[in-house]
């Protein structure tokens, strides 16, 4: 199938990918369809540098855990802690073992080495703390925003003392217990103590709302927006914990749908510093549902991204990324009549594709979907190519 109409088809650069938007948008979202593929995070951090430098970019978000990457923000405004240490502590998912990781924040930091703090690039981990095994303790997020209202207000304000949150948190191998995934009953979720803490989350972050004035004059807006976090992650993981113990039928799309909700507004939260490049999966970012599969069930919540679009319009915009092989994990040249085999087909490596315009080339003749056979590798879903502004395409990822 011919797909060379002009236009459709440009070398990646960003240049390239700002002719597909009808502006700058506040966020510009770029997915990747497997994890941990320097190849992939070499592109991305050109991409990033190329919107820094020419469109005025000013934050880098990644798909990792928003609390930890307060270290790398520190780290990359104001040089706090070593390089070293911030790839071991700054990351989740493994995030920071990578050498494409190291170098964008490497290069961030050098960027930002003798600016003024408004022209300085920012750092923020967008997702939640949680991993595959299950959330993290509410614990960090909890005390954080207690001691941040703690010491700028009157204590006749606060909704309990410290001593109190800490005997209602318990040990935090509680909140941790992996068995929790697949067993409601060993989740605390919903135990005396979880509930209580629940109401005290709320009433910390209302709190902190209705002091705006007052704590901002007392410390400055960067400690009251990091406060931000911690109480929006406090409550979000609470939430997640409630549902952890929840046996009805519909306790797998409510923490799907709280994981993506809690991503968006951290991703919300980190375009109010200034326009946004986003890197997450593909099905975190994507305008339409995701779905997966789970124990013979099929699942289905509103990503992150349809989340962030719904409130953003046209200052959203979704880039994802598509692969051709990925040889060392099994994943061979795509079928021909996919539209990674049509990509594939192209000369050269590397393009940055007007998802749209493909998708009315091959309206006549619809693409089949691609099965791979690996499960770390999603691949496209031909039947939402419009629903993206763009692709990046790369045609073979070589093994680290």
């Amino acid at each position: 199938m011919d797909i060379g109409i002009k236009g459709v088809t440009h070398a990646v650069e960003a240049a390239n990918v700002m002719r597909l938007l009808p502006g700058r948008p506040r966020v510009l979202a770029l997915g990747e369809p497997t994890h941990l593929e320097d190849t992939l995070l070499e592109v991305r951090n050109d991409l990033f540098r190329q919107l820094v430098e020419q469109e005025g970019y000013r934050v880098f978000g990644l798909e990792s855990d928003c609390l930890r990457g307060t270290v790398v923000d520190d780290y990359v405004t104001s040089g706090a802690g070593t390089l070293d240490e911030v790839m071991e502590g700054g990351f989740s998912h493994e995030a920071g073992a990578s050498a494409a990781n190291r170098e964008l924040v490497r290069w961030m930091r050098a960027y930002n080495d003798g600016r003024p703090a408004a022209e300085r690039l920012r750092f923020a981990g967008v997702d939640a703390p949680l991993e595959m095994t299950g959330p993290e303790s509410p614990r960090q997020a909890l005390t954080a925003l207690h001691g941040y209202l703690a010491a700028g207000l009157d204590a006749d304000l606060m909704p309990c003392d410290a001593e109190t949150l800490d005997r209602l948190l318990g040990d935090d191998d509680r909140w941790t217990d992996p068995a929790a995934l697949l067993d409601p009953s060993r989740s605390v979720g919903q135990t005396a103590e979880a509930r209580e803490l629940r109401l005290l989350a709320d009433d910390l972050v209302a709190l902190l709302d209705a002091q705006t004035p007052d704590l901002i004059a007392a410390t400055s807006r960067a400690e009251w927006d990091r406060a931000r976090l911690y109480g929006r992650t406090a409550t979000g993981l609470m939430r997640y914990h409630f549902w952890m113990a929840d046996a009805s039928p519909g306790r797998m799309r409510r923490l799907l749908g709280v994981r993506d909700s809690m991503m968006a507004a951290n991703i919300l939260a980190a375009a109010e510093w200034g326009p946004a490049m986003v890197y997450a999966h593909n099905l975190n970012l994507q305008r339409y549902k995701s779905a997966m599969r789970l124990g013979g069930n099929r699942y289905e919540w509103w990503s992150a991204g349809a989340l962030v679009d719904a409130h953003l319009g046209e200052e959203y915009a979704f880039l994802a990324m598509a692969i051709g092989t990925i040889r060392h994990q099994g994943v061979d040249t795509p079928p021909p009549d996919t539209v990674e085999g049509l990509l594939y087909a192209l000369p050269d490596d590397g393009h940055v594709v007007d998802a749209r315009r493909l998708a009315a080339a091959l309206a006549d003749v619809p693409p089949a979907p691609r099965v791979s056979p690996w499960f770390g590798y999603f691949p496209l879903d031909p039947a939402h190519l419009a629903e993206s502004d763009g692709i990046v395409f790369l045609k073979d990822l070589l093994e680290s």
